[in-house]
């Protein structure tokens, strides 16, 4: 074998053993930005189910717990329930199940995202109509929609609406061109993570609200509900910034799997 076979050979044998490390760097790098998602994201998701059990505890050992039409002041009690639930807990959930699902096949993660939103909405919805029902069927009638919390959370459950059955066409049923798609889907982002920050708006300015007609100068003495009232509004905070961070980390961005896009549209793009 002459000395330029053997050169020839070293260095195929080099490139090949550079890329084996490369691969492995590049495999224990992707590992460890897993691994910290996975470890903020339960985090994250814990503090979102105490903010869940908190509101549950507050509605329960203070407001009386939950009726309906029979005690129009324990209906109301479903209102800050379901609201948080659903735009804030589940809204989350549904925007992080493409980082969190990141080896699932997107169609699949579309699926499920569709459908934590549909529960969502439906639980708004029921939650809308617990706040109507006690406003509209108290004697004397209570006005509707003259506040600030009340114009900012109507407007994001709008939007949420528009967004999920725009979502819905765009990106799944019957679904867009891939090129359509993927010149939608920076403004499908930006107005779906603009709806989650005015869910979590519209849930802190609510539970200020709530605190000053339910406790009025009680609430300034520092009585236990006043505590409970502002606990719920920090967790809900941190909770919504933690999500936005687990959102907008582009080192825990979900890399696309060859199977995407041909289970969407018969070909790859």
């Amino acid at each position: 074998m002459s000395s330029e076979s053997l050169l020839s050979e070293h260095e195929r044998e080099d490139n090949s053993t550079a890329g084996i490390l490369n691969r492995a760097m590049e495999a224990r790098a992707e590992h460890q930005k897993t691994k910290m998602y996975n470890t903020i994201y339960s985090f994250t998701t814990s503090m979102g189910i105490g903010l869940i059990m908190l509101v549950l505890f507050w509605l329960l050992h203070y407001r009386g717990g939950f009726a309906w039409h029979s005690d129009l002041k324990r209906e109301f009690n479903w209102h800050p329930l379901l609201m948080i639930l659903s735009m804030v807990f589940l809204y989350s959930q549904a925007i992080l199940i493409y980082r969190t699902g990141r080896n699932i096949p997107k169609l699949k993660l579309k699926i499920i995202h569709g459908s934590i939103h549909l529960m969502a909405f439906i639980l708004s919805v029921i939650g809308l109509k617990a706040v109507f029902d006690t406003h509209n069927l108290a004697t004397p009638p209570i006005a509707n929609l003259y506040s600030m919390h009340s114009w900012i959370g109507l407007i994001t459950v709008i939007i949420f609406a528009m967004q999920f059955l725009s979502g819905f066409l765009s990106f799944l049923y019957p679904g867009l061109s891939p090129s359509l798609r993927k010149a939608l889907m920076p403004v499908h982002v930006v107005i779906g993570l603009s709806a989650f920050v005015m869910g979590l708006i519209s849930s802190i300015t609510g539970l200020t609200e709530k605190a000053f007609f339910t406790l009025d100068a009680k609430y300034s003495a520092f009585v236990p509900e006043a505590f409970v009232f502002n606990f719920i509004a920090l967790i809900t905070t941190f909770y919504g910034l933690l999500v936005l961070y687990l959102v907008n980390e582009s080192a825990f961005k979900r890399n696309a799997l060859p199977e995407d896009e041909l289970a969407l549209t018969g070909h790859d793009e």
